[in-house]
């Protein structure tokens, strides 16, 4: 059995990005997976659309400080109707091998851009998150909330990696 890392690695982001040419943050985690079939679609549903106990607990919080205080968007403001989703992004785009989640908002602009890869007989998932901070609640923002991202991004990626090589495992006897 091929042995692969438990936990996402934390790689460069390129920047300029073409989801967001503007980003003036950025950071990029990826992490090889066990899947002969993985589209960025499946990929992305599957780190997004999941989210544990203590995620959920972090974005309520967040949206009680941010929402009413500094007027921000919370997953509670309307998106247009019709919109698809991933978990609480909206989907901008896709494709076989890259998603783009995100909004545009007063303080900042934000996209997700998942990217899956062949490396062989794994696949290769990147997740960059890219951010134009407008204003300067949106840097103060970004300053606060990294530490947090950081575990989000890698608990989220972990897991998925967790589904995908348990889906990928031989079942035993």
């Amino acid at each position: 059995m091929l042995w692969m890392p438990a936990r996402p690695l934390k790689i460069a982001p390129c920047l300029p990005h073409s989801a967001l040419p503007q980003a003036d943050w950025a950071d990029c985690y990826q992490l090889s997976v066990p899947a002969e079939s993985l589209t960025a679609i499946k990929a992305a549903r599957l780190m997004l659309g999941y989210a544990p106990f203590w995620i959920t607990g972090l974005m309520r919080l967040r949206n009680l400080i941010v929402g009413p205080l500094l007027g921000l968007k919370t997953a509670a403001h309307d998106l247009p109707e019709g919109l698809e989703k991933i978990g609480i992004f909206p989907l901008l785009s896709q494709s076989a091998r890259q998603v783009i989640v995100g909004f545009d908002d007063r303080h900042l602009d934000f996209r997700v851009v998942i990217d899956v890869e062949d490396a062989g007989d794994v696949k290769r998932v990147s997740a960059t998150t890219l951010v134009r901070r407008k204003i300067l609640i949106g840097r103060i923002y970004i300053a606060v909330i990294t530490p947090f991202h950081n575990l989000v991004v890698v608990a989220m990626m972990a897991h998925m990696g967790k589904r995908l090589k348990a889906l990928s495992s031989p079942p035993s006897a």
